[in-house]
């Protein structure tokens, strides 16, 4: 049978009820955070227990990003607190001020009497403190810490990561899923090979060691508490699992937006959430890439997919945050080089060896990087999203796109030049 004949969706009709039933959801969630809402705004003064997940070091005071069971919230306490990440707290927070869309967001409220009651003993706490003890230097600990469990950074090992262009190496994401489930794929693979051919031939081996791999990661997913760009790519590999096994078209825009909607309307907070959006953009490009660049050489795709993914995310990622440095030229072969040093670093550290690369991570991190900031503008931002979803269409706008890729590439690295 011809895979390219079998659609998800055949007509209008069939469109109609699912973009319905997804609204019905949508809905539901949406009454449920409104009532969690509803019950927390029934008093001025709220007493809560929650957990420190960052603290951001200001000049007269520090900001701490605390988490509890139904929602994340941000406050302020004295320099003099010594509050420690993953220290459990007791907070009394001032709601008057806070509406629905805030609360949804993560929301800033003041706070009164604020004290450690103590600290947080999770697996999860076990294995960042396991970490932390193979790194003497502290921004490796964050680092790392960072790769394998999505907890915070600092905002000095934030910029140093915003220099070299390697924001989206750090936040766990659909490039980690992609390494961890090929790791998880050839470690399952010859063990179950054996037990398959003896008792259960008749059964896909390959989509058996899917199977397996999801659940792995579905473990993963849940251990680094639903990282919203994780959560993208687990959903994506979930319905790619589905539409592979009935023979529908795997890759394709539309598998792209029903993924969003579906994480949107079971997780409407996650509508504000920045790494899913670039997690999507991420994805929107690289389809795009393979759509229009499918009949490149193998060996010309392999060195063009990164730079041309990394140049065609930059208006979108300056928009939000406009860090602009020399060294994020790099960043196509930084990223080339993660693919290998991803798994070879998280064996490492299983096996206490996890400082084997510090001295030579902290030579490069110590590499002058100027940098300036160069926010896009929102003319070209809304411009340049158009003609993005109409080159989906049209080879012609493809084509503006790329012109504009690089006529904003020579525009932030020319003002950047401008700040020296």
């Amino acid at each position: 049978m011809n895979n390219s004949n079998i659609k998800l969706f055949y007509g209008v009709k069939e469109r109609v009820y699912f973009f319905l039933t997804l609204f019905f959801i949508l809905s539901i969630n949406l009454l449920f955070y409104y009532y969690q809402f509803y019950q927390f705004k029934k008093n001025e003064i709220v007493p809560l227990e929650a957990t420190v997940r960052n603290i951001y070091i200001k000049e007269e005071f520090i900001v701490l990003k605390l988490e509890t069971p139904s929602f994340e919230l941000f406050t302020s306490a004295s320099l003099d607190e010594s509050i420690e990440q993953f220290d459990k707290v007791n907070v009394s927070v001032i709601t008057t001020k806070i509406t629905f869309i805030e609360y949804l967001k993560g929301f800033y409220a003041p706070s009164i009497n604020l004290y450690k009651i103590g600290h947080e003993e999770s697996v999860k706490t076990q294995f960042a403190t396991f970490i932390s003890s193979q790194h003497e230097n502290k921004l490796f600990q964050e680092l790392y810490n960072a790769l394998f469990f999505a907890i915070p950074i600092s905002k000095e090992l934030r910029i140093i990561c915003a220099n070299f262009g390697i924001s989206h190496l750090i936040a766990i994401s659909g490039f980690h899923l992609g390494v961890i489930s090929f790791v998880m794929y050839w470690i399952l693979y010859f063990p179950y090979t054996y037990w398959h051919k003896r008792y259960f031939a008749y059964r896909n081996k390959k989509y058996d060691i899917l199977c397996i791999t999801a659940v792995v990661l579905l473990l993963y997913l849940l251990f680094t508490s639903m990282v919203p760009s994780f959560l993208r790519a687990f959903v994506m590999f979930i319905l790619g699992l589905t539409l592979l096994r009935n023979n529908i078209k795997l890759f394709s825009f539309e598998t792209l937006l029903i993924v969003t909607l579906l994480i949107l309307s079971f997780f409407p907070k996650y509508i504000f959430s920045v790494s899913l959006w670039f997690s999507i953009a991420g994805v929107f490009y690289i389809f795009l890439f393979f759509e229009y660049f499918k009949n490149m050489p193998k060996v010309g795709k392999f060195f063009l997919f990164n730079a041309w993914i990394y140049l065609a995310m930059n208006p979108i990622t300056n928009y939000v945050f406009g860090t602009t440095s020399y060294l994020q030229l790099f960043s196509s072969f930084l990223t080339l080089l993660f693919t290998l040093f991803y798994p070879i670093i998280a064996i490492l550290h299983l096996i206490g060896l996890g400082d084997l690369f510090d001295e030579y991570l902290l030579k490069m991190f110590s590499l002058n990087a100027y940098s300036s900031e160069v926010l896009t503008p929102l003319w070209f931002f809304c411009l340049y999203v158009l003609f993005s979803l109409l080159s989906i269409k049209k080879k012609a706008f493809f084509i503006v796109l790329n012109l504009m890729i690089v006529g904003f590439t020579v525009y932030i690295f020319y003002i950047n030049s401008t700040h020296y």
